[in-house]
């Protein structure tokens, strides 16, 4: 009998090495479990906010204290996984994400905005620190790879957002003979979701950092491509030598754009499907379909990015996130709502695993930490400011106005990635910004 041919794709996933197979299902089987945590943030911030205040102006401050702490500690975090390895940095975030939780959930408890913010900067400050898990995928995988290992760590946020129901609806469940407030005991439940994703953590072997160094040895016979060094005169590590190089500055301005739009939907969603009359139930599953959005294409969008290039991906993300910045405010229409949501959250996941193979591509692993903590604080400072705009928008002019701000926020990084040169799949025409103008 004649044997089938392996299929090209088919062979290159064949040369992974096992141990770094086994790394990856380890971060993703973590990503499965924070992203759980993760959840809460757009499913009950912005109720909170509203049984804590009584007004609904300042319902997008829970999505911008997030932002706040994610911009304090993107590139310090960066600088820790650059400096003592990818696992210190998460491993240190996961602890502080756990803390944070159980004090959001005392806030509510003890009707305690001031308490409320607290518990949400510290929690933030955990989320950001683990988003060197995308540092930590990426360092294990050459460039043809690299898509494909940053889409199978973040799938596994696919599974939290799964679990984001059944937390809600223990909680319910117990809040009843607890006699606690069902918001405030899905905080408190987060850490034990948290935690089995840490001890995972801890099992990954040796460090990804290591890996990067020594990728050659686990690809053996594969040229594996050295970063270009910087230009003249330049230094490596700093925070604007990345925003000076073009092809980081494209990744940096998309997230940035989608990150912003994302924050702007996430932080009124709820409230508007809570003040049609769809209870927590209802909600959830909306937020659980925009996460699939997130998370449950990553693999194959990773697959994409290796195949026809992150140029293409990053655009076509900019073009469907605006597209459901539009959907989502025209309507009541629950279904409406939810398909605007999850275009959202696909449109985000486009540039997330686009920009990070991108960032990765383009910097040694000495410093591949401090180069995605940029991006993040790009993304840090859209999540602060345009969710507390859209709140005030969405209260004096109409949820229209926050779809006409996440088109126009949109047309900068499309202008820049369209003038993004890569002649080949993660292989980018290295130059200054200034050679741009």
């Amino acid at each position: 009998m004649a044997r089938t041919p392996t299929s090209a794709p088919a062979k290159r996933l064949a040369a992974i090495p096992a141990v770094i197979r086994r790394n990856t299902l380890l971060l993703a089987a973590s990503q499965a479990f924070v992203g759980t945590g993760n959840q809460m943030i757009p499913t009950l911030g912005a109720i909170i906010v509203v049984k804590l205040l009584g007004s609904a102006s300042f319902a997008g401050v829970g999505t911008s204290i997030l932002g706040v702490s994610r911009f304090i500690v993107a590139y310090p975090v960066g600088k820790i996984t650059d400096t003592y390895g990818r696992k210190a940095g998460v491993v240190a975030g996961l602890i502080v994400g756990m803390a944070g939780a159980v004090v959001t959930g005392l806030s509510v408890m003890l009707s305690s905005f001031v308490l409320f913010l607290v518990g949400m900067l510290i929690f933030g400050m955990g989320v950001g620190a683990a988003q060197q898990l995308r540092v930590a995928a990426a360092d294990m995988y050459p460039t043809r790879l690299r898509g494909y290992g940053l889409g199978m760590v973040l799938t596994g946020s696919l599974v939290g957002a799964l679990g984001g129901p059944v937390l809600i609806k223990a909680a319910q469940s117990l809040s009843r003979s607890a006699g606690i407030d069902a918001t405030a005991l899905a905080w408190i439940l987060v850490p034990a979701f948290i935690l089995p994703g840490l001890f995972l953590v801890l099992q990954v072997r040796p460090d990804p950092k290591e890996i990067a160094a020594n990728l050659a040895q686990y690809y053996p016979g594969e040229n594996v491509p050295t970063p270009p060094p910087p230009a003249p005169g330049q230094a490596t590590g700093g925070f604007f030598t990345y925003v000076r190089h073009y092809p980081k500055l494209s990744a940096f301005t998309s997230m940035f754009a989608v990150q912003g739009t994302m924050g702007m939907l996430m932080a009124m969603t709820p409230l508007v499907l809570s003040r049609h009359g769809h209870g927590l139930g209802a909600i959830s599953i909306a937020v659980t379909i925009h996460v699939v959005g997130m998370f449950g294409f990553s693999l194959p969008l990773g697959r994409l990015c290796d195949r026809i290039g992150r140029r293409p991906v990053l655009l076509a993300g900019l073009l469907i996130g605006a597209a459901g910045g539009i959907l989502m405010p025209v309507t009541a229409i629950y279904w409406v709502i939810t398909a605007g949501i999850f275009l959202v959250g696909l449109g985000w996941s486009c540039v997330n695993v686009a920009s990070s193979a991108l960032i990765v591509d383009t910097t040694g692993p000495q410093e591949r930490g401090r180069a995605i903590g940029a991006n993040d604080t790009f993304s840090a400072a859209s999540g602060i400011v345009l969710p507390l705009v859209g709140g005030f928008l969405a209260q004096y002019v109409g949820l229209v106005a926050i779809g006409v701000l996440a088109v126009a926020i949109s047309v900068p990084p499309v202008v820049l990635v369209l003038r993004l040169r890569e002649s080949s799949p993660g292989r980018y025409e290295e130059r200054p910004l200034a050679a741009t103008r």
